[in-house]
């Protein structure tokens, strides 16, 4: 019954006006109210659980949107609208939307061009004017969800691409800053510029859209390419040579390393000046080395792809990580407990750790996972979660949750997730208490009843916390924190039929909660 109920927010919906306080006295009300006082045990609503619920959106080779490249724009926005409301429906918070694949856009830019996964051919701009990530970071929020921009640092071309690159990828413009490499084209971390590309990207997107995070996956230096059963050499002996000809004293694996972490360090640096309330987050494979734990076995990222995220969780230079521990919670050789436990014990800055889990794996050969699986990995990053991380986990991919294989959005939707879940806060990005506005219900332009918040245009807040009281029991929505009038038919229903209290509850940008105004209905 829940998911029926929540899912008339994705249709009601109310622009947000200013409005004058809302008192009893000053409103003409259709629903009779009275002030309910927090002393009154019967008007405090229960908190609310802070978890983050987040899943990955995949464009690169159109993994999960669009269904296929060159999509008319009306069917494209039909797909986002089915990912955001299953996303809902499934009781997630956060969608981690892929906006950079390739050195491309599935947005408007004038840096970079449009995506050959949006349009079918890259640079040809979609058949009517529309901006997906615009229209999903608005529709996202009218949901309650988050929108995380995904960005990919450094390929250039993936094998799924079909044509050529067009103006003005990084590519076209300067040659001599991309790498072929095996079935890839990369562009080669040790070029200044392609760093200064990437940052430019990240903040353009940063400014322009009112995105919650900034989110890079696992792919910076390539994985390994093989020839004739050998890994292929990534091709960067002319930069490296033009570091020591320069004074460099790194050997090659260090400086490589070494311009990984600049990024790191520097977008970090620089998301923190233009909106210090959004989130930077970085998704590593899910082994830092091999022996770390003692009993891991597998690829060594630290040595190979040279990403040290160790370091960034330890300097603190991530709000968040997602280490993809696609395994097994008891898996030889890779425990997912043992090395989510060994993420922890890294988090001397008590930055949020949330694993990535991988429900692609649920029904594929050769693994075969069954959907208790991802649940049980639920419960074991819970049990982990206490003095140095949030609890939280990160859904690859998205498909796999819209097919429900194995049942997993239903058994999400009705166990783990049943519970709306407020994402964690992040205290060291800010901790300003919003304030609590006056709340009522007046009569709405179309006749109904609509919850009236006065909220002032200062008001920071990003959500409202809507609890409803009815029959002694306790339902919980969250609104986008816009919103200054909301109709009642969102909170109406047959399980919450004549509510008793309804109580209100800002939350800030960064997390933070204030304190909650209620009302009493009758």
């Amino acid at each position: 019954m829940r998911l029926i109920v929540v899912a008339v927010l994705v249709t009601t919906r109310v622009a947000a006006q200013p409005v004058a306080p809302a008192t009893a006295a000053t409103m003409a009300p259709v629903v009779q109210f009275s002030a309910c006082p927090q002393e009154d045990p019967s008007c405090a609503p229960p908190s609310v659980p802070r978890e983050f619920r987040g899943v990955w959106v995949a464009t690169v080779g159109n993994m999960d949107w669009p269904s296929r490249a060159g999509l008319p724009a009306d069917s494209a926005r039909l797909e986002l609208l089915r990912i955001l409301n299953h996303a809902q429906r499934t009781g997630l918070n956060a969608v981690l939307f892929q906006v950079r694949p390739s050195g491309d856009a599935l947005y408007a830019s004038t840096i970079e061009p449009w995506s050959e996964y949006l349009t079918g051919k890259q640079g040809r701009a979609p058949d009517e004017p529309w901006d997906p990530l615009a229209f999903a970071v608005r529709e996202a929020h009218v949901r309650g969800l988050e929108l995380h921009a995904w960005f990919n640092p450094y390929r250039a071309k993936d094998p799924t691409a079909k044509g050529p690159l067009a103006k003005p990828h990084l590519a076209i413009q300067y040659p001599s800053y991309a790498r072929r490499y095996g079935r890839y084209t990369w562009f080669d971390p040790g070029e200044p510029a392609v760093m200064r590309r990437t940052v430019r990207v990240v903040l353009d997107v940063l400014k322009r859209y009112d995105v919650d995070g900034i989110h890079l996956d696992d792919y910076f230096y390539p994985y390994p390419e093989l020839r004739r059963r050998r890994e292929i050499p990534f091709p960067d002996a002319a930069t490296f040579a033009r570091y020591k000809k320069q004074g460099g004293k790194l050997g090659r694996d260090d400086w490589r390393r070494r311009n990984v972490d600049l990024l790191i360090d520097t977008l970090r640096t620089e998301i923190a000046k233009a909106k210090p309330w959004v989130k930077f987050g970085v998704s590593p494979f899910g082994i830092w080395r091999p022996g770390e734990p003692a009993m891991v076995r597998g690829f060594d990222a630290y040595g190979k792809i040279f990403a040290d995220a160790k370091k960034w969780l330890a300097n603190g230079w991530v709000d968040y990580l997602v280490p993809q521990l696609y395994w097994r919670v008891e898996q030889a050789g890779q425990p997912f407990g043992d090395l989510l436990r060994w993420w922890n014990a890294q988090n001397s800055q008590l930055r949020h750790v949330w694993p990535g889990l991988a429900d692609y794996k649920i029904g594929d050969a050769p693994a075969r996972w069954g959907s208790g699986e991802i649940l049980r990995q639920i419960d074991t990053t819970r049990a982990a979660a206490g003095a140095t991380t949030t609890a939280g986990s990160v859904h690859f991919q998205m498909t796999a949750l819209l097919e429900d294989r194995d049942s997993v959005a239903t058994r999400l939707a009705a166990g783990p997730y049943h519970a709306r879940a407020l994402v964690p806060a992040s205290p060291w990005k800010g901790q300003t208490v919003p304030r609590t506005p006056a709340i009522g219900i007046t009569a709405g332009r179309g006749g109904g009843a609509v919850l009236t918040i006065a909220r002032r245009p200062t008001d920071d807040v990003q959500w409202w916390v809507v609890q409803v009281r009815a029959a002694e029991s306790w339902r919980t929505y969250i609104i986008h924190g816009e919103l200054s009038e909301v109709a009642m038919t969102t909170f109406a229903g047959p399980a919450v039929a004549g509510p008793e209290v309804l109580a209100l509850t800002p939350v800030g940008r960064t997390g933070a909660a204030g304190s909650p105004a209620a009302i009493r209905l009758r």
